[in-house]
């Protein structure tokens, strides 16, 4: 037993003390570490005790854009991890082009009578979309809460990343390295975050004096094609540092760079956003705004529980403030 206590706890990284108290079912150990324990009972194949088997109290829905976006899958496992903490089983829903649509999802999850679905970027934050759909849902009697793309239409808690933060940290950031010619390659228009990235880059220009009537937003796709031909555009109009609207955009406007002759970040800064897994080995390591994944979903799922339980949690978007993470992608601009 002491050598499995051991294994357990190396794999875990706790001490065999709270290995043992896990197992025990004793108190004093948090959540978080408790999964931890759990989880590595799991990988070194050993049996959970019976003791520790909870029983489900019930059905999740949650439902996502697509997971080729490691951003995504992040969310995903930090919102499964506090419902699994919570008794409950989360049912995944993941888009992909042609495949089921979010309308279909919905339908499966009501015929499987979930207690409540989480929403990640879905077509809540399209502001071409019909938001009639959430409005029946509401009235079909099933929680709901929506992540990212506020809308003051949709009568269900908020919960996003503060965009305008993470556009004022980055400019600053920038500014501070000397750059004075900066763009802002982002997605399309029609989503929330971009719009509110956009509204709040053009205010951060101007508070910097950096306004001079050219165009320095050039729109894409969210994607490493997308970032490299919006950064293409940017670069085509002598801009020396691109704020990119996700990892994976940065990761193609470096491409675009190096396509153009031009170093990052000698010649050219970019500044990602998200902080996804495996940006920091990128070569040069991305600098980037790291969305507060965990404490966005924590709070997604304790307001859908409070939902549950019949309260109507406040209608005002909480909004969490990201962290700019400076690594070797942005530099001082070229002749400072």
């Amino acid at each position: 037993m002491q050598t499995r206590l051991a294994d357990i706890a190396q794999q875990a990284q706790v001490s065999t003390a709270t290995v043992s108290r896990v197992l025990n079912g004793r108190p004093g150990v948090s959540g978080s570490t408790r999964q931890s324990v759990l989880a590595a009972l799991d990988v070194l194949g050993y049996e959970r005790p019976a003791s520790l088997t909870t029983k489900s109290v019930g059905l999740v829905g949650l439902v996502v854009p697509e997971l080729t976006n490691p951003v995504f899958p992040a969310f995903v496992d930090a919102i499964e991890q506090h419902l699994t903490e919570e008794r409950f089983t989360p049912v995944l829903c993941t888009q992909s082009p042609g495949g089921t649509s979010e309308d279909r999802y919905v339908e499966v999850l009501l015929d499987h009578a979930v207690n409540g679905i989480v929403f990640v970027s879905g077509l809540h934050a399209d502001k071409q979309a019909n938001l009639g759909r959430y409005q029946r849902l509401r009235n079909s009697g099933v929680p709901i809460v929506l992540v990212n793309g506020y809308n003051d239409e949709i009568d269900a808690p908020f919960v996003s990343t503060d965009d305008t933060a993470a556009i004022d940290a980055s400019v600053d950031h920038l500014v501070a390295l000397g750059h004075r010619r900066i763009g802002l390659a982002i997605g399309p228009d029609r989503f929330v975050p971009t719009r509110r990235k956009v509204a709040a880059f053009s205010a951060a220009l101007a508070r910097h004096g950096l306004d001079d009537g050219e165009l320095h937003v050039s729109s894409s796709l969210y994607t490493a094609e997308g970032g490299q031909a919006a950064a293409t555009d940017l670069l085509d109009s002598r801009h020396t540092a691109i704020i990119c609207g996700s990892d994976l955009m940065a990761l193609g406007a470096i491409r675009a760079a190096r396509s153009n002759g031009l170093r990052v970040p000698e010649d050219v800064s970019v500044l990602g956003y998200d902080d996804s897994p495996l940006v920091a080995f990128a070569d040069p390591p991305l600098t980037t705004i790291r969305q507060p994944v965990d404490a966005v979903c924590r709070a997604a799922v304790d307001a859908l529980l409070a939902e549950m339980r019949g309260e109507k949690p406040s209608r005002v978007e909480q909004l969490f403030v990201p962290e700019l993470v400076v690594r070797g992608s942005t530099a001082r601009a070229p002749g400072v």
